[in-house]
């Protein structure tokens, strides 16, 4: 199926005996034979194996510095008009959300798909989803189905969750999965195997799967027999990822192929990944373990590189498919090599490879995409326990179209966006522990500029947070905020 290499470079620089490339063969037989004994599709086979190819030949899926050039001057939300918004509400009927809702949190200890987390007041994340969709179909009259990219975990849940919605019906399936694929081991480059739980011997093949996915399922197939032409494709843990119809208009009417949302980038923004340019003017994306280790320092200067990916995409759906057709189904996306330990929650178990791909770095494979700089309003991911909390708290407020907005007090030049969360994951990374240390829901952070808590705290009923507040507790005991408590400006230790 492959030619293979007769040695293998492995991730620490050092090589592997020489092995022929008959032996070499058989090792990609087992990982074959493992996926077809799984159901998994062909082409989901040949996805993995085109990735498994770069993996034996030493590909560590770096991108140097030199093919990834500072990208400076992009056109900006701000710049559209609104002839803009009319040709967005003009193309809504021909246009699919399409949220990635393959994840569990399990970094946050969440048992099920995360978008079903409370996010404010009594909605989740995927309530709102539903609502925002819902309220831009009766307001422009149009079919805009919602269709969600989830995992084997994460679908029946979903998909129950949805059916508390009963009039929120459409042509389209409501969803799709997307693959799984092996763990390589890396001492051995053979399929890993952990009996105590077989299924961590799987993983997901990272959101650049979105584009094999569609087309193994027909969902791709059938989007475009049905008539639509676009896509909006967005994490659902982002609410800030609502469809725009300015950038929707932008992306008719300057016929683009595809469109990444690109942010300014600030300090908290480092190590994530960032838009760059091959020297022919290529967009690019380069995430952190596609960095050289010896170009670190370049990757995180956000003034060298100035914008990140906000992973809220547009595509073309025709212009998808006929690239995919062209490659017979694999796009080529730069490799992430991502090792870690098969049982995650054992980091002595065996270290494995997760050959993965960025949805962003599609970018690259589509001649004319372009990257249209966004507030960052359209950007507030849920990655751990501070976020949410943010979420919960008065900082933000949900409109009549199911928007979430930011308090008014937020845009004054005291302020100039959210405060900064700081929780002690000995006590908050899990979500039970932060359920139980705010029983009463999150405090008033509208007036505060920076919470910091460490140690063991519980929060009463109606407490405000006012500017920069430092909670400190050494002890052993909890430290309980009082009911009607005000913080401002204030290191409190306890005693």
């Amino acid at each position: 199926m492959l030619q293979m290499l007769d040695s293998l470079q492995m991730q620490n620089g050092h090589s592997e005996p020489s092995t022929g490339s008959d032996e070499l063969s058989k090792r990609l037989e087992q990982f074959v034979i493992k996926m077809r004994q799984a159901e998994l599709p062909e082409l989901m086979i040949q996805v993995f194996s085109h990735y498994y190819e770069q993996l034996v030949q030493g590909e560590t899926g770096f991108i140097a510095g030199s093919e990834a050039r500072p990208v400076q001057d992009l056109p900006h939300f701000a710049g559209l008009t609104q002839a803009h918004t009319a040709a967005g509400q003009a193309a809504l009927d021909k246009t699919v959300v399409l949220k990635l809702n393959g994840g569990l949190g399990t970094g946050m200890g969440i048992q099920g798909a995360k978008s079903l987390l409370p996010a404010k007041a009594q909605w989740s994340f995927l309530d709102m989803i539903v609502q925002q969709t819902r309220h831009l179909r009766e307001t422009y009259c149009a079919r805009l189905p919602l269709v969600l990219m989830n995992s084997f975990s994460t679908d029946q849940e979903s998909l129950a969750a949805l059916a508390a919605h009963p009039t929120f019906t459409q042509d389209l399936p409501l969803s799709f999965l997307q693959h799984k694929e092996p763990k390589v081991l890396k001492a051995s480059l053979l399929p890993a195997t952990w009996p105590a739980d077989p299924t961590k011997e799987w993983c997901p093949p990272g959101h650049g799967d979105i584009y094999a996915a569609l087309l193994t399922s027909g969902m791709l197939p059938q989007m475009i027999e049905a008539g639509f032409e676009y896509a909006f494709v967005s994490n659902s843990d982002n609410l800030g990822a609502m469809l725009d119809l300015q950038i929707l208009g932008y992306m008719v009417e300057a016929q683009l192929p595809f469109l990444m949302e690109v942010a300014d980038r600030t300090p908290a923004d480092r190590k994530g990944g960032h838009l760059a340019a091959r020297a022919n003017g290529q967009l690019v994306l380069r995430e952190l373990a596609q960095c050289p280790p010896d170009e670190m320092d370049s990757f995180q200067d956000i003034d060298r590189y100035r914008y990140f990916n906000t992973n809220n995409l547009w595509v073309h759906l025709p212009t998808l498919y006929a690239v995919l057709t062209a490659r017979a189904g694999v796009l080529g996306l730069p490799l992430i090599r991502n090792e870690k330990p098969v049982e995650p929650t054992d980091p002595t178990s065996p270290r494995v490879y997760q050959l993965e791909t960025a949805m962003g770095s599609a970018i690259a494979c589509f001649a004319g995409a372009q990257a249209l700089a966004v507030p960052r309003s359209r950007f507030i991911p849920v990655k751990k326990n501070n976020d949410l909390l943010l979420l919960w708290s008065d900082v933000y407020e949900v409109n009549e179209a199911f928007h979430l907005t930011m308090h008014p007090v937020r845009a004054t030049p005291e302020f100039g966006g959210a405060p900064l969360i700081f929780l002690d994951e000995r006590y908050y990374q899990l979500i039970d522990d932060m359920r139980s240390r705010f029983p009463h829901g999150a405090p008033s952070l509208v007036g505060c500029t920076e919470l910091r808590v460490e140690g063991n705290v519980y929060f009463g009923r109606n407490v405000t947070v006012k500017g920069k507040v430092h909670i400190v507790n050494d002890s052993h005991a909890p430290l309980w905020i009082e009911d009607g408590t005000c913080l401002t400006d204030q290191v409190m230790q306890s005693e």
